[in-house]
């Protein structure tokens, strides 16, 4: 079974969050979807940490390598249809594309963000609890 997994949910594996074994769980045997923008999202949510002090340069390394073992089919988005979503839902591009993905692909989504996931139940979207 398809599951869309947002950044939330990946960072929380890979910084070993109390959320981690949850997911780890949940998503056994499934496969895991996402936008294109992953890569380039989780970096961001790394070099945040490293400003915020939450995590030093090697663990973010680390972290960075963790995620590249993580199998993720990235999807292509409908940037159109991303973008009604982003405007319908009062949400940046970046979290659209993970409902645009959803929707598309019949997915349920994986998110601790709870404005994504409020949005996607708005939405008629799965979403499983963490």
């Amino acid at each position: 079974m398809d599951v869309v997994i947002d950044i939330s949910a990946l960072v929380a594996v890979i910084v070993g969050e109390p959320e981690r074994d949850r997911i780890v769980e949940l998503t056994a045997g499934n496969t895991l979807v996402g936008p294109g923008s992953i890569p380039w999202e989780v970096g961001n949510a790394f070099s945040s940490m490293l400003k915020q002090d939450r995590l030093t340069f090697k663990e973010a390394h680390k972290g960075l390598t963790i995620f590249e073992s993580i199998p993720v089919r990235y999807a292509k988005p409908d940037f159109a249809h991303a973008l009604k979503l982003a405007h319908q839902t009062n949400m940046y591009a970046y979290d659209a594309y993970f409902l645009d993905c959803a929707i598309r692909h019949k997915a349920p989504l994986l998110t601790l963000d709870r404005k994504l996931k409020t949005a996607a139940k708005n939405l008629n979207v799965a979403t499983w609890e963490v």
